[in-house]
């Protein structure tokens, strides 16, 4: 696995943590302490402020997860790549987006531009 698709797998891991603890430890492994997240709907730093976007979005979707859809893209420090977020229920995927993460030298996290190319109600 290359240094890219260990932090967008580990990004994914943080995004679908099923409990506080699980997702600050997910956060804290897969971002910088001075990590920075942004896309349309929130802007957050550092591991309390993403645990917050994070925990925000997971109760506004119960009951879904995201998801890599296609293959990410990389070059030096950047990495893009798609996603859905999928109900667990029937399948269905209300959200979608991309997402362009910056990586620090030890492969985490500095930075998230988020995309919301589909959201519900939008």
């Amino acid at each position: 696995m290359t240094l890219h698709e260990d932090a967008v797998e580990r990004y994914f891991t943080a995004w679908n943590a099923s409990s506080p603890e699980e997702l600050a430890k997910a956060v804290a492994s897969a971002f910088t302490e001075d990590g920075t997240y942004t896309d349309p709907l929130v802007e957050a730093k550092g591991h309390e402020g993403i645990v917050a976007a994070i925990t925000g979005a997971r109760q506004r979707f119960p009951g879904f997860t995201f998801e890599l859809t296609g293959t990410p893209d990389a070059h030096h420090d950047l990495v893009r790549f798609t996603w859905d977020l999928v109900s667990v229920a029937d399948g269905s995927a209300p959200a979608a987006g991309f997402d362009v993460i910056t990586l620090a030298d030890d492969g985490r996290i500095t930075g998230v531009a988020g995309f919301l190319d589909r959201l519900p109600g939008a």
